[in-house]
């Protein structure tokens, strides 16, 4: 298998929502996924963009997706990077398309002298959490991720008492 992983450009937006389109049905989240290929355009490739994305082709077929941004820890004293999403099309599962990514991003890391390379997994994505531990990446269990969005994180913007389900 030949794979590459190049640089993600604007006439990419239109695969890489397809690829966010396809992870969020996957990840049973579907309704949740409310951004527009402009959208994507416009957050990847705009002026204000933060991310950063790679497209992965496995022999010249777009098997895959990633989407990165640094961070940064105090801790460390050094930036992180961070992993927001990393798709590989059903098919081409199994083909080494998603270590490669993974490779990639671990050598752009180290290339950054990024203290950390982190991301997320759904704890019912066992198959996925398997992939992670078989490349030696280790969970994090004692951190609880919270999250502020939508309505709540404009109520709580604009000092108005949040309301709690």
């Amino acid at each position: 298998m030949n794979i590459r992983i190049t640089a993600a450009r604007p006439q990419d937006s239109a695969d890489i929502h397809r690829f966010i389109t396809e992870l969020a049905i996957y990840e049973r989240a579907e309704r949740e996924m409310v951004a527009s290929v402009a959208d994507i355009e416009a957050s990847l490739f705009g002026p204000k963009a933060k991310a950063q994305a790679l497209m992965c082709h496995v022999d010249g077929v777009l098997a895959g997706f990633a989407v990165y941004f640094f961070s940064y820890s105090t801790w460390l004293g050094k930036n992180g990077l961070y992993l927001e999403d990393l798709y590989i099309t059903p098919e081409m599962r199994g083909a080494g398309a998603g270590k490669a990514l993974l490779k990639y991003l671990a050598q752009l890391a180290c290339e950054h002298d990024c203290g950390r390379f982190e991301w997320s997994v759904l704890d019912w994505n066992q198959p996925a959490i398997d992939f992670y531990q078989s490349i030696g990446a280790k969970p994090q269990a004692e951190w609880i991720r919270y999250r502020l969005a939508g309505d709540d994180l404009r109520r709580f913007a604009h000092g108005e008492e949040t309301i709690t389900a």
